[in-house]
């Protein structure tokens, strides 16, 4: 028998032919191959159960994950012939406007995740804006948005891209959010908005809403300015409403007007979708929304993206009928209880200081170590991943507190108490062999990844 009949005959031809990776291939390959030469490359990758970086969920139900496969193939764009998805995204988004407290009828839209949402949401500042001075005879020239530090790396991408002066306020060792203190000085007649963060990435704290909407309230009668707020709920907008229910940070806040959360997040589904959410729907600027003939439906149209799935909007709707309040309460306290656990072993260690647990925060652990060492929290998050392949980053805070370096651990559903345990003994051991042997090699450091993003 040929060695190709073998390969044909063993379904192993993968094995010892190079994967296709300069050019397209000339021939294919017999559908096991493929599946398996994808499934071996994976293989070396992270574990995601073990992924403590990224907020992203990894893990849904099996019936979840059913209606997923079963609707990969739905264009959720073609209204005309998907009518249904359409409808169930509008009822996702008034369920979040119930949750998120709106004062009445509003509307918003699905997402490729927060950052499609934040862009759409800060275009919406800035086209009401300038529709405010056009329609008193003044300059549009010079819009400026304000926000922290702490904010996600996509503000500054909407302020470039769109042509806004980010007026950013700086963070301080021991302060890692802002509030109106620190807002009031960046404002003028261009400020488009400001920005307020519900869970930031760095130590997953929140800025002083409730402060900056006070500000602003004043601004607007002391110097007829109206300036809104967009709350970046990316993480926490899943969170709050659970855990700290009696918090105000939402429209519950009169210049709150518009508010973006990730669902693939906290909202327990899988990447990607976001969600967008106004005020009211007078905060949505006409000129922003396109009806477009496609497939002879006339459709409303508020996105930067056209074709995209429905699976994972479905999967969101199949959650908040599933969970509920009541669900998704028990779920962030089971998430916070292993949190504050974690929190505990890590004190009680003696080797680091847990960052703001006292404070609302979203079911993470922000650490540092504590006193001085031959080594640093880039040191144990790469020992830790080389031990025992946990991924917990380790990275330094924005300016002006980039003196300070921390290590963040989230905690998810894949995240049991067995495991917080077992984590909490990992991270022991980590010490204890840098203890014996010092700092990890430059070599070693440069392949630590910093970023929060990842």
């Amino acid at each position: 028998m040929a060695k190709g009949d073998n390969a044909d005959l063993f379904g192993n031809r993968f094995l010892t032919v190079p994967a296709p990776s300069e050019t397209f291939p000339e021939e294919g390959m017999a559908a096991t191959d493929a599946m398996r030469l994808l499934d071996v490359d994976l293989a070396m990758e992270g574990d995601p159960q073990r992924n403590l970086a990224t907020f992203v969920t990894t893990w849904m139900e099996p019936e979840a994950q059913r209606i997923i496969a079963e609707n990969l193939h739905r264009n959720f764009i073609d209204h005309a012939e998907y009518p249904i998805s359409a409808e169930i995204e509008q009822r996702c988004v008034r369920m979040l406007a119930d949750l998120f407290n709106a004062p009445g009828r509003t509307t918003g839209c699905r997402t490729q995740g927060s950052s499609e949402a934040i862009m759409l949401g800060a275009l919406s500042l800035k086209w009401k804006w300038r529709e405010r001075r056009r329609a008193a005879n003044l300059s549009v020239d010079r819009p400026n948005l304000v926000f922290g530090g702490d904010v996600h790396v996509v503000w500054e991408k909407f302020c470039r891209y769109f042509d806004v002066e980010p007026r950013i306020v700086p963070l301080a060792e021991g302060k890692y959010t802002i509030g109106p203190e620190d807002v009031e000085p960046h404002l003028d007649e261009n400020t488009i908005g400001v920005v307020a963060v519900l869970g930031t990435t760095f130590t997953g704290h929140k800025d002083d809403v409730v402060g900056i909407d006070k500000l602003l309230q004043d601004v607007r009668k002391e110097r007829d300015l109206d300036i809104p707020i967009h709350v970046d709920g990316a993480s926490g907008a899943f969170v709050w409403p659970f855990l700290y229910p009696d918090s105000k940070w939402d429209f519950r806040l009169e210049q709150v007007r518009s508010i973006n959360v990730s669902g693939h997040k906290y909202g327990l589904v899988y990447p990607g979708i976001g969600w967008l959410v106004f005020r009211k729907e007078s905060d949505l600027p006409k000129d922003l929304v396109f009806h477009e003939n496609y497939l002879g439906k006339t459709d409303a149209t508020f996105t930067l993206n056209f074709s995209t799935g429905a699976s994972m909007v479905l999967a969101q709707y199949y959650n908040f009928v599933r969970l509920g309040r009541q669900g998704y309460t028990y779920v962030m306290k089971m998430l916070q209880e292993n949190a504050h656990v974690l929190a505990d072993n890590l004190r009680s260690s003696g080797r680091f200081e847990v960052i703001g647990s006292d404070l609302e925060q979203l079911p993470l652990v922000a650490f540092r170590l504590a006193g001085k060492h031959a080594y640093d929290e880039s040191d144990v998050a790469w020992q830790l991943s080389a031990e025992r392949g946990w991924m917990v980053p380790a990275y330094t805070l924005p300016p002006n507190a980039e003196r300070v370096k921390i290590m963040r651990a989230l905690v998810k559903e894949t995240l049991s108490r067995e495991q917080i345990d077992r984590l909490s003994q990992d991270i022991e051991d980590a010490c204890r062999t840098l203890d014996g042997k010092g700092a990890t090699h430059e070599i070693e450091r440069a392949q630590v990844k910093r970023g929060t993003g990842y």
